[in-house]
């Protein structure tokens, strides 16, 4: 039986059990209606509707007297239905386009196998293996016309399709739904078994180079007859509607095309076929017209699969691709030089030829590269957003929130590129007002939601902004911006430089307070406020600015001072230091640190304490963040600072406590544990908290590892910590507003009183390794002691803290919660191939049920061990614990085959969740392609045995051909196996890794 009659026994086979009732008097009537039906205007029901009646009454099974069903018996009431169905399509002119949006797939097969039988396409005989040019010409057409169809089927079958709506369930509805839908997925698949066969007889199609015919009502008629009274008309070469040569080639052209671009998703040399058959459609079109009364072709269509030939099949060093910006960005993106793209996506701002879904899916890749690790892409991606948000503004679309989420930070830039794109993408000359408006409202938006006013000023002082808005437009900013900091006046001309103002008394005020906005010179600074105090004596200028923050601890010091230039200037000068520190710019904060310390000296012992002590905090800064980074240990001067900072005993002087903080920190972070457990003044011990911890933590790492009865200090820490964890009903709010993760107390240990509010923050400038991971083994086990955790959470040293909590009630378990997580990021910041923090992190998530993401960091924490599992992971990081909640994350995403080939890697193989695992049949995974990565026998015999079961022909094959590998020989020596066991482990383990990184 060939296929095509296979899929006409399976289309009828499925229709709905109903004996025929319809008289023989009602077909005969039925079919001369149908002439005058097709003759109408507009037939109502449509033509193609009919088709579907009639083949379904003519594919109702029968009921014998035994009321067994029966195949539709081929008599003459059911040949008329089948040919009144042919006229229908006949009447259709055979048009493909319309007949697919109509018709299901198997009434459409249905109907063009009964096509190929009354065309007497000889039965049972591969249309492969039959020379076209020896038929008739009807019969050669309709061979085309199912192959074709054949090719379209399997084409349409790849798109995406939308999900229809359910309506109100109905069993009867659903069964035929149902039905429809396995009956077309059997017939896609004997369609794609053949899809060789067909492209090959289309193939051959193109070399007949002669007319064909295809049938008409009157040839179907005829066809009907009797075979004496037929006298060979319908063999003749002029029976049937004329297809021309060249519309079979053009649409023939266009079907394969479409195949072979299909097929190039899998193999990319394909594409030059289907590039080859979309041009030569392309020149048939421009050559013969585009009307046909066979065939429409969507040019649209076609052009887009021109195009993307073209992108596919250029090479890199091929100049004839840089005709189009489409293949000029491929480009781009496959050799590496991105900067040319921004470059495209700028000249293209003035064009706009580039499509929005284009530019946001070039954006797209360029941020998936970026978040691989290309860090060199961020401006990239910057620059590409601002040129798309300038194309959306000037075609009046919304802008993207990507835009807001990369302009929340500003920098002068960003600026500069955005203003340079601005003027690039609109000509003045030749742009219309609705561009022009648009572009001035956009900056003008631009302008309002920026506080930074150097950056407000940038925009609005641009030759751009000044040509796009009018006069009345930009008092009316001005007036706008000056109801948002009533403090502001801004000028209404531009300034091109604020630095090359002269100190005048005609230099206007609010220009003045511009310039000491902006400027980080201190004796620039000093000159600016003595002419603005020589203009007013009236204002207090260290309040124009409400980014100019002094802590409260200094700021009630610095506004006592009598002299108001003096006044302002050590606050300027303070808030702008630390300003700078904050944003890491720490040349101009040494500057104007060394600045005010230079002017407090002559007049306030008590600040200029304050600024040696803001000086050693911005040493540490700077250490840190330069030679430190690298492991280059501090001078010794440094050190020594440090230390007197701590045993400083003076009296009445302010202090910060992120000074103490950072000071105790540094010593840790540079292994200063003689001194702080040893040489540490003990009345310092009692009075600071920051060194009090810093000494039990100094101890605790001193003696790590140690034997059992050394462990007092870890034991002294302990307690302080859970002193600390102690809650009450309410968070407490820092001196430096603050607010602390753990609850306020009322603690036994007084020292501890003042440090409760942000203990926590202190933690955050460790860098040295072995603190941090003391700090998060010991928070891990506060974590763990709770009586109602379910997943402990694994760490390094975890052993030497207690493992009981005399009042369990009173430990904030929340905070600590937090504290745990908080502590793990930030130490990963540190070092992101710490393997045991990588276990922490991800124990975290699999205690708060996020299984892929734990996954992602249990394969990272072993990758980072093993160089990408080409080394064998530590057992003391695979451990069965970190195995077994492995296991449980890949069930609870129903990836069950990843459970059985995981319950390999514990001690001893736990075949019962393997096997409960591989019973499973709605699998996530790729199921039968992980086979070649089990190496036990007995779960690869199970396999074998389940596939049998099931009837599972190419799985039992697949896990047969794993079984019988040579060196899974049970005879073989134990080295080859473990050898068999270990590669497998690593082709695995990274299948794996590629999949969740």
């Amino acid at each position: 039986m060939s296929a095509e009659a296979a899929d006409r026994e399976a289309a009828t086979s499925s229709r709905p059990c109903t004996p025929p009732q319809t008289s023989w008097f009602e077909f005969v009537l039925e079919e001369a209606l149908l002439e005058q039906h097709l003759q109408k205007p507009s037939p109502d029901p449509p033509p193609v509707q009919l088709i579907v009646q009639f083949l379904e009454q003519a594919s109702k099974p029968s009921v014998n007297e035994q009321n067994q069903v029966q195949p539709p018996p081929d008599n003459k009431r059911n040949r008329i239905l089948k040919l009144l169905a042919l006229k229908v399509a006949a009447h259709l002119k055979w048009d493909l386009d319309v007949l697919e949006k109509s018709l299901s797939v198997p009434v459409l097969n249905m109907l063009l196998n009964e096509l190929l039988c009354i065309s007497k396409v000889p039965p049972g005989t591969k249309h492969v293996d039959v020379d076209l040019s020896s038929l008739p010409p009807t019969t050669a057409m309709a061979i085309l016309l199912y192959n074709r169809w054949a090719i379209r089927t399997i084409v349409q079958s790849s798109f995406p399709v939308k999900q229809v709506k359910p309506g109100p369930p109905q069993l009867n509805v659903m069964n035929h739904i149902q039905q429809e839908k396995e009956l077309t997925e059997n017939i896609l698949k004997v369609l794609k078994e053949q899809a060789a066969d067909s492209i090959l007889v289309l193939e051959g199609a193109l070399k007949l180079n002669k007319d064909l015919y295809v049938h008409t009502i009157r040839t179907l008629d005829l066809l009907a007859m009797e075979p004496g009274m037929v006298n060979g008309e319908t063999e003749s070469s002029t029976a049937g509607l004329k297809i021309s040569a060249e519309e079979i080639q053009c649409q023939v052209c266009y079907d394969l095309g479409a195949i072979y671009f299909q097929q190039g998703s899998t193999n990319a040399a394909v594409h030059e076929k289907a590039k080859e058959k979309f041009f030569k459609t392309k020149e048939l079109i421009a050559k013969n017209g585009s009307s046909s009364l066979h065939f429409t072709i969507d040019e649209e269509r076609l052009a887009g699969y021109c195009q993307a030939c073209e992108v596919l099949t250029s090479s890199s060093d091929d100049a004839s691709q840089q005709a189009t910006p489409y293949s000029q960005i491929h480009s781009c993106l496959k050799s590496g030089k991105y900067q040319d793209i921004v470059k495209i996506f700028l000249e293209d701002n003035l064009t706009l030829s580039l499509p929005e879904q284009f530019r946001q899916s070039v954006l797209r890749e360029l941020f998936q590269k970026a978040q691989q690790g290309n860090d060199a892409l961020d401006e990239v991606c910057f620059k590409v957003c601002v040129c798309n948000t300038i194309c959306d503004v000037l075609q009046g679309r919304i802008i993207d929130i990507q835009f807001c989420q990369l302009f929340l930070k500003p920098s002068k830039e960003k600026i500069d590129f955005l203003l340079e794109v601005c003027s690039g993408s609109i000509n003045l000359e030749d742009a219309s007002e609705e561009l022009k408006r648009r572009m001035a409202a956009f900056l003008k938006n631009l302008c309002l939601g920026m506080e930074d006013l150097q950056f407000v000023f940038m925009i609005s002082s641009h030759e751009l902004f000044i040509k796009l808005l009018k006069d009345d437009e930009r008092k009316l900013l001005i007036d706008q911006m000056r109801k948002r900091s009533p403090r502001i006046n801004l000028c209404t001309k531009p300034v091109t430089s604020f630095y090359d103002i002269p100190a005048s008394a005609s230099v206007n005020i609010g220009q003045l307070e511009h310039q000491l906005i902006l400027s980080v010179d201190p004796w620039r600074i000093r000159q600016i406020l003595i002419e603005l105090h020589g203009m007013t004596s009236e204002r207090q200028f260290w309040t124009i600015s409400n980014k100019w923050e002094v802590p409260n601890v200094y700021g009630n010091v610095i506004l006592g001072i009598k002299d108001s230039l003096t006044r302002d200037l050590v606050y300027i000068l303070m808030a702008k230091g630390l300003h700078c520190c904050a944003i890491k710019d720490f040349v101009h904060a040494k500057q104007l640190f060394a600045a005010c310390l230079e002017l407090v000296t002559e007049f306030s012992p008590k600040l200029r304490q304050v600024m040696l002590n803001e000086m050693l905090l911005l040493d540490i800064y700077t250490h840190e963040a330069g030679p430190g980074a690298s492991g280059e240990r501090p001078p010794s001067d440094l050190i020594s600072r440090v230390r007197g900072y701590l045993e400083m005993r003076v009296p009445d002087i302010p202090l910060r406590q992120v000074i103490a903080e950072e000071c105790v920190a540094f010593l840790l972070n540079w292994c200063e544990n003689e001194y702080l457990t040893m040489q540490v003044p003990l009345p310092l011990v009692q009075t600071n908290p920051y060194v009090k911890l810093g000494q039990l933590l100094a101890a605790t790492c001193k003696e790590l590892p140690g034997p059992k009865e050394s462990r007092r200090t870890a034991k002294d820490l302990w307690e302080v910590v859970v002193q600390i964890c102690s809650v009450s009903n309410q968070h407490k709010r820092g001196n430096d507003g603050r607010v602390s993760l753990i609850k306020h107390r009322e603690s036994t240990l007084g020292i501890m009183y003042s440090f409760i509010s942000s203990w926590e923050y202190f933690f955050f400038p460790l860098q040295e390794p072995l603190v941090l991971t003391t700090i998060l083994s010991l928070f891990v086990k506060l974590h763990n002691v709770r009586e109602d955790i379910v997943n402990d959470i694994a760490a390094e040293h975890i052993s030497i803290w207690p493992s009981s909590i005399p009042n369990l009630q009173s430990v904030d378990f929340e905070a600590v919660a937090i504290t745990v997580k908080e502590l793990v990021s930030y130490a990963l910041t540190i070092n992101a191939n710490n393997h045991f923090w990588l276990i922490i992190q991800a124990d975290i998530y699999f205690a708060t049920n996020q299984y892929s993401a734990a996954l992602h960091y249990y394969l990272q924490a072993g990758a980072v061990c093993s160089d990408f599992f080409n080394k064998m992971v530590p057992p003391d990081v695979y451990t069965d614990q970190v195995i077994k909640r492995m296991i449980k994350c890949c069930s609870l995403l129903n990836c069950h085959t990843q459970v059985a080939i995981l319950c390999q890697f514990l001690r001893e193989v736990d075949y019962k969740t393997a096997f409960k695992a591989l019973q499973e049949q709605n699998s996530h995974d790729a199921m039968d392609s992980y086979y070649e990565y089990i190496w036990d026998v007995t779960i690869l015999e199970y396999l074998t045995y389940l596939h049998h079961k099931r009837g599972e022909t190419d799985k039992r094959q697949i896990a047969i051909k794993a079984i019988g590998q040579t060196e899974l020989n049970a005879s073989n020596p134990e080295e080859v196996l473990q050898l068999a066991a270990q590669r497998r482990k690593k082709k695995f383990l990274q299948a794996m890794a590629k999949l969740y990184f």
